[in-house]
């Protein structure tokens, strides 16, 4: 029996795809808690923003990324385990990670209206979509 060089999903999670987006993410949760630490360092802020509307800010992004990312990578893992084919996972998984990159981005330069905020926002909004309809219907079959 030949041994395959690609590699795949398989049942005994050999291979998750899903653990490079979700090791990607972890990384960027790090990268956007950073800047919260620095700036109550500098402002000596310990608790909460202080009224600081940049802090705020900051917080908002990184909170916005909590709300969304755990979810999303949730039914990641759930449709790579449906035997989804390794195509769409990353395609699933590759979007999220631009779509959370766009509107850190937008988000961090305004916190009002911004091209990238607005884009990450859907860009995350249509893969959580994708992916919630994709595994209702695998439920269904």
């Amino acid at each position: 029996m030949a041994l395959s060089t690609t590699r795949s999903t398989t049942s005994q999670g050999l291979f998750m795809i899903t653990g490079i987006y979700a090791g990607l993410c972890s990384l960027m949760f790090l990268y956007l808690a950073w800047p919260i630490t620095v700036q109550r360092k500098l402002k000596k802020i310990g608790v909460g923003d202080g009224g600081d509307t940049e802090l705020q800010r900051t917080i908002r992004v990184h909170a916005n990324f909590v709300e969304y990312v755990p979810l999303t990578l949730l039914m990641l893992l759930l449709a790579e385990l449906q035997s989804t084919p390794p195509w769409a996972i990353h395609g699933f998984g590759t979007a999220l990670i631009l779509s959370r990159i766009l509107h850190a981005v937008g988000f961090s330069r305004s916190g009002g209206y911004s091209l990238g905020r607005f884009y990450g926002t859907l860009g995350t909004w249509l893969v959580m979509i994708g992916l919630a309809v994709h595994l209702i219907w695998m439920g269904w079959l």
